[in-house]
């Protein structure tokens, strides 16, 4: 894996993103686009070809989008959609016209505040199994710095919220981590996690995939319908 160092320093289009002034009509014209594979809900797909990003802290996803432009994050099935040349058609704007850090910062402020999947993909194991306990535990023995209590991460330092997100895209994800394959991971969850063997990830991914996200921030049932594309 190649050293990714200063793994969030301060500067270039994620900082500008940050701190520009979001405008939702923008991001939902800009959004309609990643729609084809995450879901206008923004819920990707519980078998974890997707994720789910609808309210992921905006920091998070301004990173990661940022990164993939950069293409400091491997994806090459989005970089047909998030590029410059790509990101500036969709939006309907041309070159001169607007930054497409702007866009950024549009589309992801707006996929923020999509209330999230009640009926999220998780792991095998409920409470009753012995698999969730140890998941439990290794957990909170190795995650709860960065991700919280119970997987809401923290967003002014980056930290995904990992509740409600599909089981099956967090083992992947966990496994190239852990492996070497995801660039541009934080060098200090590589080291934590390097010693788990594949059951160790799959409980603590199963544990986290079961836990609940608030009321406050879920859609109203399974069959909600994003209004903004009525």
């Amino acid at each position: 894996m190649t050293d990714v160092k200063d793994w969030n320093k301060a500067g270039g289009e994620k900082t500008e993103a940050m701190l520009l002034a979001p405008d939702k009509p923008r991001g939902i014209v800009v959004y309609e686009v990643c729609s084809a594979c995450h879901l206008l809900e923004g819920w990707g797909l519980k078998d974890g070809t997707f994720p789910q990003l609808a309210g992921q802290h905006r920091s998070v996803l301004v990173k990661q989008l940022t990164d993939i432009r950069a293409k400091n994050r491997d994806n090459p099935t989005m970089y047909p959609f998030a590029l410059d040349e790509q990101i500036m058609a969709v939006s309907g704007y041309h070159e001169g016209e607007i930054n497409p850090a702007q866009l950024v910062a549009d589309v992801t402020d707006y996929i923020s505040k999509l209330p999230m999947n009640p009926d999220n993909g998780k792991g095998p194991w409920n409470e009753l199994f012995p698999e969730f306990a140890q998941g439990k535990k290794l957990y909170a023995d190795n995650c709860t710095q960065c991700h919280g209590e119970n997987g809401e991460g923290i967003e002014d330092k980056f930290y995904p919220k990992i509740h409600g997100q599909h089981y099956n895209y967090m083992l992947r994800q966990f496994e190239w981590i852990r492996d070497g394959k995801r660039r541009n991971a934080n060098p200090d969850m590589v080291k934590q996690i390097k010693g788990f063997s594949d059951k160790d990830m799959q409980m603590v991914i199963n544990y986290v995939s079961r836990q609940k996200v608030p009321a406050k921030d879920l859609a109203p049932s399974k069959d909600y319908q994003n209004p903004d594309y009525d």
